[in-house]
């Protein structure tokens, strides 16, 4: 494989790149028209525009870019994660135009790209499920009986959905209809599928996946779980590797169960099992991710594994050059997510040109972005501008290390997810560990981070009130030749 092309943009791109790069291995960029300028594009060895920003007319064309790696005789695309990388279509395409999709298989992705499917792919290994229906709920009456059966509280769910979408929590009979009407009609208009299931609402639960990786040798090894309960609208924020939860024992168990799932639908390269975890700490399989995920920085910190380049490795039909019993945890990460979005107003995306954008440095920190200072964030994809990792030698280490970081972050011209990730590393809850994915629902208010905001405000107009009065004092009167100097000299306001 002398040449891949990246069919994704911004950070995972340029992250994909770079580990091609140490390979020899030379990068195709394709890009929309509003990401003409990007680090991405200017990083790759060659670069072509396949069309008008929308990602309907640019990253989710795959026609467009199978036809730019004709032309430039391309070996591989790494799909990245969104846009095409979970389309078992593209995947077929991929392979028919003698190209090799550095991913699972189409049919893998089939099998699991659908709740239920993947479901009944892990029961037959006996992977712990979540009580609930059998299979998609045809009607009303069925959906009644099943929620009677199943107990309260429950969530009616889109079979082909994600992110939160097409999902609802029903807490008494008299919702069931009305929610399972507005749960279909979402997942109708979101995925082009109205199928919904009903599964029981687990309390308290903690959401944790593991990293599997697998070549086409029937070698499949799990390279532990990362926590991701840090959520706001169902979407991860905060993620760590590993879990401050789980014992030695569980860890086995869950990883023995990742790895049969991906068993169950013959899975090759990097995927992950995601589960929910009760209060108990009984386990339930959710759904399993045939891509690398956002997060997986944070396995590549505690493992010393580049998951790209393991990737690549197993497209090329390589077998794995380690096994279970090679692997071992180096340490804790943290992965926050920086997104342009106001924590104080709901999350809600605020785009804008990033006026101010340098990034923290130093022992332990990595920063995976795509944007460069001056830039304009789009209003046509994902609002992410990066991911800040940390690694410490322990959970207190890497926890003082992403705080550092995030201070030593600056950004200004837009809001982000900075101050709140900040408040959340600091909150007893995540610092004792004990949390789930209700975090935001039962510990956080968006007056506590303007309250914060305006306490530090406060401080640092004090502070550099002060620091002006002391100056008018540091002078040098022309009779005596004598230089007053101030204690607070050397001190700088950040």
């Amino acid at each position: 494989m002398k040449k891949i092309l990246v069919a994704n943009r911004g950070e995972i791109a340029l992250r994909v790149m770079r580990s091609a790069k140490e390979m020899g291995i030379k990068t195709v960029a394709v890009y929309s028209e509003a990401d003409r300028n990007a680090p991405f594009v200017k990083y790759a060895d060659e670069a072509v525009c396949i069309g008008p920003p929308p990602s309907s007319k640019s990253y989710l064309n795959g026609d467009k870019i199978i036809e730019v790696c004709k032309q430039l005789q391309v070996d591989g695309i790494h799909p990245g994660y969104g846009f095409l990388s979970e389309n078992a279509d593209f995947a077929r395409k991929v392979k028919a135009a003698g190209i090799t999709f550095i991913g699972p298989s189409a049919e893998a992705m089939e099998i699991m790209g659908d709740k239920l499917s993947a479901k009944a792919a892990a029961k037959k290994f006996k992977v712990p499920m979540v009580p609930g229906s059998e299979g998609a709920i045809k009607d009303l009456a069925e959906a009644i009986s099943v929620a009677k059966a199943t107990g309260f509280p429950l969530l009616i769910k889109a079979s082909a959905g994600g992110g939160g979408k097409g999902m609802r929590l029903v807490e008494k009979i008299e919702e069931v209809e009305e929610q399972m009407q507005l749960a279909m009609s979402e997942a109708k208009s979101a995925f082009g599928d109205d199928a919904v299931f009903i599964e029981k609402f687990v309390s308290g639960p903690r959401h944790i996946e593991i990293q599997v990786l697998a070549d086409n040798f029937g070698n499949i090894v799990y390279l532990f779980e990362r926590e991701c309960s840090i959520q706001r609208r169902h979407q991860k924020v905060i993620e760590e590797a590993p879990s401050s939860v789980l014992t030695p024992e569980l860890r086995k168990q869950m990883g023995e169960c990742a790895v049969n799932v991906s068993k169950a639908c013959n899975y090759s390269g990097a995927g992950t099992v995601e589960f929910l975890v009760d209060d108990k700490l009984n386990f339930y399989f959710l759904e399993m991710n045939t891509r690398l995920q956002v997060e997986h920085p944070v396995t590549e910190m505690i493992t010393g594994l580049d998951l790209v380049k393991e990737q690549i490795k197993v497209a090329r039909n390589e077998k794995l050059s380690f096994g279970q019993n090679d692997l071992q945890i180096n340490g804790h990460a943290l992965e926050v997510r920086v997104y342009a979005e106001d924590p104080a107003n709901n999350f809600l995306p605020d785009i804008g040109k990033l006026s101010t954008y340098q990034i923290p440095k130093g022992t332990g920190v990595r920063v995976d972005d795509g944007f460069e200072e001056g830039m304009d964030i789009p209003i046509y994809y994902d609002p992410m501008i990066a991911k800040l990792i940390s690694h410490g030698k322990d959970r207190n280490e890497a926890i003082s290390r992403m705080l550092r970081a995030i201070s030593e972050y600056k950004i200004t011209g837009v809001e982000t997810t900075l101050g709140f990730c900040s408040f959340v590393l600091q909150h007893e809850a995540f610092v004792s560990g004990k949390f789930d994915t209700n975090f935001i629902k039962h510990h956080y208010k968006p007056e506590m981070l303007v309250k914060e905001n305006a306490e530090e405000a406060e401080v640092a107009a004090l502070v550099s009130a002060f620091l002006m009065n002391e100056r008018k004092t540091v002078e040098t009167p022309a009779d005596t030749g004598f230089v007053k100097k101030s204690k607070w000299k050397q001190n700088r306001v950040q």
